[in-house]
C-alpha cells in the first residue's frame, strides 16, 4: 500500500509525517464526538483513548444533580483548543455543573498517558479518577 507523506519545514529541521486526509481546517469542522459520564463517583468510560493530530469533541455529561468537574491539567495544556471552547478550560479543568454538559472542541496532543480527576472534596479518593491515552 502506497502511503502519502507530508513534508514540513521548521526553522531549518525537516520533518516527516504521513498526511492526513483533511486538511487542518476540515479537521475543525468534523470532530469526533466522544461522551464521558461523570456520575457519583466515576467517569464513563475512565479511559479514553486519542489519535494524536486527531480533532474531537469532549462532551462531558454530568449525570449527578452536584457538579462535578474533568481535570486533565497536562492533557489540556499541550491540546489544541478551539478558539471558542478555550474560556470553558480553566487552570486545567472543565466545570461540569450538576445535569448539565459542556462540550469542549479539541486536537490531540502529543502520543503518552494523561491523567484525569475530579477535585471536588473527596470524588478522586471515592475513585472518580480515569486517563486519556493518545496514541
Amino acid at each position: 500500500m502506497l502511503r502519502r507523506y507530508l513534508v514540513v519545514m521548521a526553522g531549518g529541521l525537516m520533518m516527516i509525517a504521513p498526511a492526513s486526509a483533511q486538511s487542518p481546517a476540515d479537521m475543525w469542522t468534523s470532530p469526533q464526538t466522544l461522551t464521558v459520564k461523570l456520575s457519583s463517583f466515576e467517569y464513563d468510560p475512565s479511559t479514553i483513548t486519542l489519535t494524536h493530530g486527531a480533532a474531537y469533541t469532549l462532551h462531558l455529561e454530568n449525570m449527578s444533580s452536584g457538579g462535578h468537574d474533568f481535570q486533565a491539567k497536562e492533557f489540556f495544556a499541550q491540546a489544541q483548543i478551539a478558539s471558542t471552547d478555550r474560556n470553558k478550560v480553566v487552570k486545567g479543568k472543565v466545570a461540569v455543573p450538576g445535569k448539565q454538559s459542556v462540550d469542549v472542541t479539541l486536537i490531540a496532543p502529543t502520543v503518552g498517558t494523561y491523567q484525569v480527576h475530579c477535585t471536588h472534596f473527596m470524588h478522586s479518593a471515592f475513585g472518580m479518577t480515569g486517563r486519556i491515552v493518545v496514541q
